[in-house]
């Protein structure tokens, strides 16, 4: 069967020292400091520490071949979004990732699939990369849950969704920049608790602003299945009901009539949360993610869907690659 993972993450082997080059700033470097390893350096301080298959596309095809996964759609990773950088800054870091990787894609394109990142901070430097990406046969953009504190109903973003949806670029949110981080520093918290908040977060404010009204053809992907929106849409409904003065303010709509109506990918570490997403959202509208090459990811690439669910062939299918493939706007003739 083919399967594409839809959520993994890659990055140049040679970051310049945006920090010393602009002059100011913690921009993301890397110290080679053995072989096949790096350390993520945020400015002077030490991120984390990388393996090669964090920027080696040959290593990367390896590791997926034994896993039985045939293609990686590739983006960059969140802490290198750098939205709050001068907008010109964001705008040419953003275009030495991006062409990193269209190299990598066009290089293997039965295995990469491209997802460009955008200075999302200038709503027009984002949309002349969106229009080079584009150019350069990227699928679609990878954004973080906020910009800068600023949500994504915000009316400054509507031109980007018009675009996407006008030039069919698929749209996956990422978590990022977590909602609350300097109060929870201990036991991992931003990742456990911040990520799957930040992803309702971009979906609700998605939903309720109106965005899947006003631009229907606009296909986005919220990555770890949504984070908590789908687990609390039950919540988030009652809300719309019982408050509709607070929270329908910009859309009447029933927040629960939008599930299906955009993409989530497979990262629940559970499935029986996964049984539930399923029931929500039907297996057209997930796709198999992993967040590689990050621990926190499945790293075992959807093998509890294979093992622990009791799934029809088509549902398999269209976790694996159809919805994919949809979400993408892409033919699966490009991978035989």
């Amino acid at each position: 069967m083919l399967k594409i993972d839809t959520h993994t993450h890659i990055m140049p082997k040679r970051l310049p020292d945006w920090s010393s080059k602009l002059g100011y700033g913690s921009f993301i470097h890397l110290e080679h400091h053995r072989e096949g390893a790096a350390r993520m350096m945020q400015g002077d301080r030490f991120f984390r520490e990388v393996m090669a298959n964090c920027w080696d596309p040959v290593i990367r095809v390896e590791e997926y071949a034994a896993a039985g996964v045939q293609v990686q759609v590739i983006c960059t990773i969140p802490v290198l979004f750098a939205y709050w950088a001068k907008p010109q800054d964001t705008a040419d870091i953003a275009r030495f990732l991006n062409d990193d990787i269209a190299r990598t894609v066009q290089d293997d394109p039965r295995h990469y699939v491209g997802l460009a990142t955008l200075p999302m901070q200038d709503v027009d430097l984002a949309i002349e990369e969106l229009a080079r990406c584009r150019d350069l046969g990227f699928s679609g953009i990878q954004i973080g849950s906020n910009i800068n504190g600023y949500n994504l109903s915000e009316p400054r973003f509507d031109p980007l969704w018009a675009a996407c949806a006008e030039w069919g670029m698929a749209v996956m949110v990422h978590p990022w920049d977590m909602m609350g981080k300097e109060m929870m520093g201990k036991y991992w918290l931003p990742w456990l608790v911040g990520m799957p908040a930040e992803t309702s977060r971009a979906a609700c404010s998605m939903v309720f602003s109106g965005v899947f009204d006003r631009h229907p053809s606009l296909r986005v992907m919220f990555s770890h299945a949504s984070g908590a929106f789908l687990p609390t849409l039950g919540r988030i409904e009652h809300g719309w009901r019982c408050r509709p003065d607070l929270v329908a303010v910009d859309n009447p709509n029933n927040p629960r009539d939008y599930v299906g109506r955009f993409w989530v990918d497979s990262i629940t570490h559970d499935a029986r949360l996964m049984d539930y997403v399923l029931d929500l959202q039907g297996a057209d509208r997930i796709v198999m993610g992993s967040d590689y090459p990050f621990p926190l990811g499945d790293l075992e690439f959807g093998k509890y869907i294979e093992e622990e669910m009791a799934l029809e062939d088509a549902q398999m299918e269209a976790i694996f690659h159809g919805a994919a493939l949809e979400w993408l706007g892409l033919d699966k003739a490009r991978f035989a």
